[in-house]
């Protein structure tokens, strides 16, 4: 999947300030949007596989809990997770966790580590229908995960063996029912779904269901549906700020004439070109399309966040996510923000082409909008200079 299914690096922060006023403006008239909230065993085990794998974004998260959990495993699972995960980025499946997780998000899949396992074994009927009927299906995504199943049902049978489920229970405590009912409590006031629709013009079904996981950190990851994964401890703002990103993807038809047209203006960018080729991997976004579905997407939700009350200052937020390499939701956002858009709301499809034909996308005009966003100088967008010791 070449799309990045995560944001990075939400922030816990104190934001009762924000929290007071997000509630106050979105029950101003009903709220459109109905949230649920649960767990989810089968998406923590997924999740651990970072961990597991060994990768320094998960460890840095996790490493006292890989360290305690990996020794019960066989080396060759052990071996094999990492391999797995390496073999995931290298053949462009992508991120092998969030991925694996939205092939396993339909009918229940993701309950335990048991229907993890069972519905594995029965994909081209439990899995495959769903997905392939969803806005997520590549038929190559689904051919390196058939191939792949062998090696995967090795490892969540480990994984169940060695006691995953007592695990995971240990480490989560006995406040997560406790937190899925404050969580719930705290996000009946913020009405994204109604946001949504104004700023893109399209219809959503207005329940969001938000899973509760130990293991998932940093990602908030859009799976079938309108359902995301994020950790059990991120705080109000951060959820609601998830819900108004994650539930976008995609924001106009990605292969549409909109997004045709403002991909062939982009590709003429060459600091936009070197984004998408220089980045550093870890991060996603490797190919052009997926680069502004997840800009598009990001500059639609700080709007959203900032009508809602929980918005971060979008150039310190753009500065700290990814090495700085968001110049693009930038710009967008600055366009966005000059045509009045969380005022007026409309399609967005109709902005994009519109904005496309005029020209606003080339260089010479893009570039000073991001850099007044960004704070940033125009001639210096990308990549940031290292902040001195």
């Amino acid at each position: 999947m070449h799309r990045r299914t995560f944001m990075s690096g939400p922030l816990i922060a104190g934001v009762a300030t924000l929290l007071a006023q997000g509630p106050a403006v979105a029950q101003a008239r009903p709220s459109r949007t109905r949230w649920q909230v649960r767990a989810s065993e089968g998406f923590d085990a997924i999740a651990f596989l970072g961990p597991l794998s060994g990768t320094p974004l998960y460890l840095d998260f996790y490493a006292a809990d890989a360290a305690a959990f990996a020794p019960r495993l066989p080396e060759a699972v052990r071996s094999d997770v990492a391999r797995l995960w390496a073999d995931a980025t290298k053949d462009g499946f992508g991120l092998l966790g969030p991925n694996l997780q939205v092939l396993f998000s339909a009918h229940g899949n993701d309950a335990t580590l048991a229907t993890l396992l069972a519905a594995l074994r029965s994909r081209q009927t439990a899995i495959l229908p769903s997905y392939q009927a969803s806005s997520y299906w590549s038929e190559a995504d689904w051919a390196w995960f058939d191939k792949a199943a062998p090696r995967l049902d090795a490892i969540f049978s480990a994984m169940q063996r060695a006691g995953f489920s007592a695990f995971r229970k240990d480490r989560i405590g006995s406040d997560l029912d406790r937190r899925i009912a404050e969580v719930g409590r705290a996000l009946a006031g913020f009405d994204v779904i109604t946001w949504q629709e104004k700023l893109t013009g399209r219809s959503f079904d207005p329940e969001i269901q938000v899973v509760l996981l130990q293991f998932s950190k940093p990602h908030g990851i859009k799976v079938q549906g309108q359902t995301f994964l994020q950790a059990a401890d991120y705080d109000t703002a951060t959820t609601v700020r998830i819900a108004a990103h994650e539930m976008l993807h995609p924001p106009v038809p990605m292969d549409g004439p909109a997004a045709t047209a403002a991909l062939a203006a982009l590709e003429r960018d060459p600091l936009v070109m070197k984004i998408v080729r220089d980045h550093d991997p870890k991060w996603g976004y490797t190919t052009l399309k997926g680069l502004v579905d997840e800009d598009l997407v990001q500059a639609l939700d700080q709007l959203i966040s900032e009508a809602l009350g929980v918005a971060r200052n979008p150039a310190d937020r753009w500065r700290k996510a990814d090495d700085g390499m968001h110049v693009i939701a930038a710009g967008l956002y600055g366009l966005l923000r000059q045509d009045r858009w969380t005022e007026a709301g409309g399609s967005l499809e109709r902005w994009l082409a519109a904005a496309t034909a005029a020209g606003r996308l080339d260089a010479a005009v893009f570039h000073p909008v991001a850099a007044r966003v960004l704070e940033r100088p125009v001639n210096a967008l990308w990549p940031l200079a290292p902040r001195p010791a």
